[in-house]
């Protein structure tokens, strides 16, 4: 591939939320962004690359597509491998592993695949092939076309860098920034999650709202490609100008523990002066600030923690504190149980599709600004 032309740059999403991703897309400027089955499309260069990962919240991964071609069988699988321009895109001093998928191919063996790909990059390019490699080179063979992309990411974009303190059950800082956005959230208005856990929410929020560059305290597989450029890099982090703003983000947890890793972790990602975390039980629950805003949470749902009799207690409570002290406010709940979800007799709008999380199917059931 030209380091010049444009090539097809994949943005991955779990099924359900390419909607919201498409939208941060064109925020981004990405040329003409597509959806597809679990995340979005456009065509694009290395720099468009290098803005993504360092600037997308919801991405959980960009990949960058750098070739095809058609083969029915291993020995030309292998032979075809051998005549690819790995150095274009590819360093022969920095380990690599390779992933394959087959799916309705002459070629279906995904392992015996691998296997000869890693042969032509070691024997024909002088590649070495780590299984722990942090540059993952992905190998999709569908209908007998073998597209090779490389997983420009490195670690999934949900580990943002600032954050080692975790919740029980903890919410992926994309997915947050996906189900923030699909509340029609923008970074302009409070923001309050009740059940705050280790403050995913909240961070992001204040995140967005700073400006903050989601990518900014980590660094990504892209870095070492034979097509990184350090000061066109630079560059790219410099787009993103930190904002003052006006909005305050609360976030309240039952669990003392819960609060201090809260506070712990939006001191790390330097948002301490906008958010705030305090124990506090559902029951007590009021407006913190002014409103309007939006309240977001991610209730225990049953299914892993907590006793699902009990949990109709908890929603009922929550939806009671709600409609009686936050009209005008929106809010947003996730749970994997629609009948939980139903006892907290908030007005939700139309069902949302369900998103894979964790091993379970949640949904966003959200309301217009309460009476």
């Amino acid at each position: 591939m030209s380091s010049t032309s444009p090539f097809e740059i994949f943005l991955m999403a779990p099924p359900g939320l390419e909607p919201a991703l498409r939208r941060e897309a064109i925020e981004l400027g990405c040329s003409d962004p597509q959806m597809t089955p679990g995340g979005v499309t456009f065509q694009g260069g290395w720099s468009d690359v290098w803005r993504a990962n360092y600037r997308m919240r919801g991405a959980g991964r960009v990949l960058a597509r750098i070739g095809s071609f058609h083969a029915n069988h291993l020995a030309q699988l292998d032979k075809k491998a051998r005549a690819f321009i790995w150095g274009e895109v590819l360093r022969a001093d920095v380990p690599l592993r390779v992933d394959v998928t087959s799916k309705r191919s002459k070629i279906y063996h995904a392992k015996a695949a691998a296997e000869r790909v890693e042969r032509a990059l070691t024997e024909s390019f002088g590649a070495t092939v780590s299984p722990g490699a942090e540059v993952v080179l992905k190998l999709r063979i569908e209908d007998d076309l073998c597209t090779f992309s490389v997983d420009t990411s490195g670690e999934s974009l949900h580990k943002r860098g600032h954050k080692p303190a975790v919740a029980k059950a903890p919410m992926r800082e994309t997915l947050a920034a996906l189900f923030l956005r699909d509340c029609g959230f923008t970074g302009a208005e409070p923001v309050v999650d009740p059940m705050c856990g280790s403050g995913t929410f909240i961070i992001e929020a204040a995140d967005w709202a700073l400006g903050l560059a989601p990518g900014r305290s980590r660094h990504f597989a892209f870095e070492q490609l034979a097509t990184f450029n350090t000061e066109a890099y630079e560059a790219i982090k410099s787009e993103a100008a930190p904002r003052s703003t006006p909005a305050r983000f609360f976030g309240f947890d039952r669990d003392a523990g819960a609060v201090q890793s809260s506070q712990q972790n939006a001191a790390r990602a330097g948002v301490a002066d906008v958010a705030s975390f305090a124990q506090r039980s559902v029951g007590a629950l009021v407006p913190p600030c002014a409103g309007p805003g939006l309240v977001i949470v991610n209730p225990p749902y049953g299914a892993r923690i907590g006793d699902r009799r009990e949990l109709f207690s908890l929603y009922g409570t929550l939806g009671k504190r709600l409609m009686a002290g936050f009209s005008g406010w929106r809010v947003g709940v996730i749970t994997s149980d629609a009948g939980l979800a139903q006892a907290t007799g908030l007005p939700f709008g139309p069902l949302r599709s369900p998103v894979a999380h964790g091993g379970l199917k949640i949904r966003l059931f959200k309301t217009d600004p309460l009476p």
